[in-house]
């Protein structure tokens, strides 16, 4: 990576001026916060079945393998196991992940070159997995728009709905957005998930400019542009909250949460100071958005995940061994066998709800 590029990664993670406002101390330790208010159901223990299940089948013949127990992290009372048998067969409905990413991804991931093994391996199992292009620079609702084409421009299967809008950082609050602004693609989304998803934003945004982000223009390789420069404006708490309160999630849609909720060792040395600095407001961060900000409301938490944010879905120890040895210090984690389990949940879930 060019100096250059590192940093605009400093200056975008890095502690800044402004003081961040703590949390009221009167939080329950480990609840939900307001999310537990609103119709979240706790279904990590069969989460933990089925992930613990598809990371012991592949075991080492996937990358980045971990022991289930150092893959997900334990929340207070976490509830036992169903005990039920994980089916590791092929997927009866087919489920394709659609995954949309977070801020400035398309600027770069031309460097990034990312392997294409987590779709490999879906596909393996009868699932299949594509990549939504968003802008990376822009708005909510701009790319909630890029979004709606997407899905009404693929060919669909007759029959059930196959699309798990799978939603990383950002990208969680752009598929929210989409769902509530364009009914027309809600027939061919089958659930809603968010991974580390910025649903609540996250205070950091607060406290940065577009034109910070902007900067990510200069990555190398990048040829991603300025959009309508909305990017940070929408992962500012007060814009996503207002938006919440203001828009109904559409009741015909199945929502999930999957959490990132690392311990302090798990954080990337080049994350550390955005995670001090977020620990000002709460602790349970992933050095970029506080767990209870990553729930959608009325969804079925999945699990916690003992990742950082950037190694939940950026694999920069995959291609740049030396930038992963050096800065991105905890960047390994098991996603192929992460999306699988995510998959064979909602499957499972969806199956026994009804849905």
């Amino acid at each position: 990576m060019h100096g250059a590029a590192l940093a605009v990664i400093l200056a975008l993670t890095a502690c800044a001026t402004k003081p961040l406002i703590p949390y009221s101390t009167e939080t329950p330790p480990l609840a939900l916060v307001a999310a537990s208010q609103a119709g979240v159901q706790d279904k990590r223990a069969r989460f933990r079945e089925i992930y613990c299940a598809v990371l012991e089948a592949h075991g080492s013949a996937l990358p980045d393998y971990r022991p289930c127990e150092d893959a997900l992290t334990r929340v207070g009372a976490e509830p036992a196991g169903t005990g039920a048998p994980v089916d590791l067969g092929q997927s009866a409905r087919h489920l394709i992940a659609a995954v949309v990413p977070g801020i400035g991804y398309d600027c770069f991931r031309p460097w990034l070159n990312p392997p294409n093994t987590v779709v490999q391996n879906l596909r393996q199992s009868g699932y299949d997995g594509i990549m939504l292009k968003v802008d990376g620079l822009s708005g909510s609702a701009n790319n909630a728009r890029q979004i709606r084409d997407a899905v009404m421009a693929m060919p669909m299967s007759e029959g059930a709905a196959q699309l798990v809008l799978i939603g990383y950082s950002k990208g969680a609050a752009d598929i929210l957005e989409a769902v509530v602004a364009y009914p027309e693609i809600r027939s061919r989304v089958a659930a809603v998930v968010s991974a580390a998803g910025a649903v609540g934003g996250s205070p950091l945004a607060n406290d940065a400019e577009q034109y910070q982000a902007d900067m990510l223009r200069h990555f190398p390789g990048a040829a991603c542009h300025s959009g309508d420069g909305g990017a940070v404006q929408s992962l500012r708490p007060v814009t996503r909250r207002a938006w919440m309160a203001n828009h109904p999630l559409p009741r015909d849609l199945r929502y999930y949460s999957l959490v990132t909720f690392p311990q302090p060792e798990r954080i990337s040395s080049i994350l550390e100071s955005s995670y001090e600095k977020l620990s000002r407001v709460d602790a349970r961060n992933d050095s970029q958005v506080i767990f209870y900000d990553q729930v959608v409301p009325g969804s079925v938490l999945m699990g916690y995940v003992n990742a950082d944010h950037w190694a939940l879905a950026v694999p920069v120890s995959r291609t740049h061994t030396t930038i992963a040895s050096l800065f991105v210090t905890q960047n390994a984690y098991p996603r192929e066998a992460l999306t699988e389990a995510i998959l064979r949940f909602v499957e499972e879930d969806m199956a026994t709800s009804g849905m």
